[in-house]
């Protein structure tokens, strides 16, 4: 016959054992406060990245949809050179490579290479965009008199924005998650802050629970926030 009373008592314990590894991990000594730095670094690559990667993945969408075939040949060897090999290799060869000589702040160069990264995709994305953009509006643009330059900037641009608005917001979110990887050059992201305290506990299971409830309250947060800007779009659109 079950024992409830030997039961509740089981759960109790399990319940005070849990208390007691979140103190250790999350409150004593403060050590909250190497998530909340380890946060932050991962908000700041993970935002430098994606100004970074919107502005290259414009410019390298435009030279592929460009007529010259050195352009077109430039930004095809880039992005299949990206998404050809792993972020984690990409970032090491970056930092013991490419900036073998740079002293300055291992962020910099995180934010380089996930910029890099993320514009060979967001190119694919912006490319998608201005040919999903119906060709009467540029036509219209010339027919005012705007120059090539000015009608892709005034007109085609705007509404590639609005196409892959929900596409673009998603890679901040998968660049969020990809940058923890940058333990690997000594930078204290989210995750490394789990794995120092871990370091430090000893303890097997707790840091990595509190890491992925940090990243799943940000990335839940962030799609809420980011589904209330594309229905405000979608809204606008509809006036």
């Amino acid at each position: 016959m079950l024992d409830f009373n030997l039961v509740w008592a089981e759960m109790l314990a399990w319940f005070e054992s849990v208390g007691d590894q979140f103190y250790k991990n999350f409150i004593y000594q403060d050590r909250w406060r190497l998530y909340m730095e380890g946060l932050g670094n991962t908000l700041l690559i993970a935002a430098g990245a994606a100004v970074l990667g919107i502005i290259l993945g414009i410019i390298i969408a435009l030279m592929r949809l460009s007529k010259s075939r050195l352009l077109n040949g430039i930004a095809s060897f880039y992005v299949n050179l990206i998404r050809g090999t792993p972020i984690v290799l990409q970032l090491l060869i970056m930092y013991f490579i490419v900036m073998m000589s740079y002293r300055g702040p291992a962020a910099v160069v995180a934010i380089l290479t996930f910029g890099l990264n993320s514009g060979a995709y967001v190119s694919e994305m912006v490319r998608g965009g201005i040919l999903a953009v119906d060709k009467g509006q540029t036509e219209a643009g010339r027919s005012l008199g705007l120059s090539a330059g000015a009608t892709m900037r005034l007109i085609v641009l705007p509404q590639m924005f609005k196409i892959t608005l929900p596409s673009l917001l998603n890679e901040f979110i998968m660049l969020l998650k990809e940058t923890a990887v940058v333990g690997y050059i000594g930078l204290r992201d989210l995750t490394k802050a789990g794995d120092q305290v871990r370091g430090i506990t000893y303890s097997p299971y707790m840091p990595l629970l509190v890491v992925a409830a940090i990243y799943l309250l940000i990335v839940t947060l962030l799609t809420y926030i980011f589904g209330r800007i594309e229905r405000k779009v979608r809204e606008s659109d509809l006036r």
